[in-house]
């Protein structure tokens, strides 16, 4: 048995729900205090924040990840019980098996690798966890980024295992991640009786027409190295529960994954121009996820593709795409950020599960950006 393999199963087998950690920092705290990582724990609310550091002189190289998992679904859907890592035709089934623990046991026994056989090596490594990047991700590394930036400690490299790659290990790197906007959005109308719908005012009625153009509009074209902006809505609910009651007000729940063409202020202005041509009252309240970030290049950059060339023998490509991750707490501080992990097919999914071959090879990636970087 691998010990990537080893330390995955133990990760799995902890039910980490969101923002439950369930012991699995300790784990890696356990696994890399003998190669002279120094624990410090950030914990806020009810987020555990783990910060392990070999090292104190520059440059600094972060692995970034989380140990919080999503709920299961539906327990009879699964082949085999989520918690209980199980093989099968070569592949380990488990609810984070690619979301994002794979990537953390290959980071982990490549650390040990690369330690064991470079103690001495150039700048320092770190390893950031936090229990709450799959939930709102407020007490995670956003808090943790405020306290390392009170004190000055810089990161310089971010690598981020989230599960990046699309078709084999390692063929898609992250080099930056679209922004994230959410908006509630309240209409007003006036409840009544469909009967006398003269006396009522129908909120979902007078908003349709704005729906249908906030969902046509063309945000941005994108650019070179981000798709087009995107608005989705994501809920709608209005209604008293009677099929003959007007609704006095509907709520709308929608997001905007957005490209460096914008930022905040423009799109809630847009919104706003568009909503005002209609001439419903309506309130809205926003918040924002993260904006864009990119990494255009640098010494990371550089790393990560040797590795997976010197690995694999192809060439990743680079890309924006998916959904955010905690990358985007990291990059306003100055420091390099991508992200580079397993096959994403399966996350979030019944039956989520990493290739056990992907595993090894990961860890051997990681490795060697280590060596390209710090040896």
């Amino acid at each position: 048995m691998s010990n990537a393999l080893e330390l995955l199963e133990d990760l799995v087998r902890r039910p980490s729900l969101t923002p439950k950690d369930e012991g699995c920092q300790d784990v890696l705290v356990d696994r890399l205090r003998p190669f002279d990582f120094i624990e410090e724990r950030l914990d806020f609310a009810d987020t555990q924040n783990l910060w392990l550091r070999r090292g104190t002189a520059k440059p600094l190289f972060v692995f970034l990840g989380h140990t919080d998992v999503v709920p299961t679904g539906p327990l009879d859907a699964w082949l085999s019980p989520p918690f209980e890592p199980t093989i099968r035709d070569g592949k380990l089934y488990g609810r984070g098996a690619a979301d994002m623990k794979g990537g953390i046991a290959a980071f982990v026994t490549a650390v040990e690798r690369f330690v064991a056989n470079h103690p001495n090596h150039k700048g320092s490594i770190a390893v950031l966890m936090t229990s709450d990047e799959e939930g709102i991700a407020t007490n995670g590394v956003v808090k943790v980024v405020e306290v390392l930036e009170a004190r000055n400690e810089k990161i310089d490299w971010c690598l981020v295992g989230e599960p990046s790659s699309d078709l084999k290990i390692g063929d898609v790197i992250r080099v930056g991640r679209r922004g994230s906007l959410n908006g509630k959005l309240t209409v007003k109308g006036i409840q009544g009786h469909v009967a006398y719908p003269e006396l009522a005012e129908n909120p979902i009625h007078t908003f349709a027409p704005a729906l249908k153009e906030l969902t046509e509009e063309a945000w941005d074209a994108g650019n070179h190295n981000f798709p087009p902006t995107s608005l989705q809505v994501s809920n709608i609910h209005a209604g008293a529960g009677a099929e003959n009651i007007i609704p006095g007000h509907v709520e709308v729940q929608f997001n905007l994954r957005f490209s460096t063409e914008l930022d905040e202020g423009i799109i809630k202005r847009r919104t706003h121009a568009i909503l005002d041509k209609y001439g419903f009252k309506y309130d809205i309240a926003w918040r924002l996820s993260g904006n864009p970030f990119l990494t255009t290049g640098g010494e990371l950059i550089t790393a990560a593709h040797a590795a997976v060339k010197a690995i694999t023998g192809y060439e990743p490509k680079y890309d924006t795409g998916g959904g955010t991750s905690d990358g985007r707490f990291i990059a306003p501080t100055g420091a390099q950020v991508i992200e580079l992990g397993p096959i994403n097919e399966s996350i979030h999914k019944i039956n989520e599960h990493i290739d056990l071959n992907d595993l090894e090879v990961l860890s051997a990636i990681y490795e060697q950006m280590l060596i390209n970087l710090l040896a």
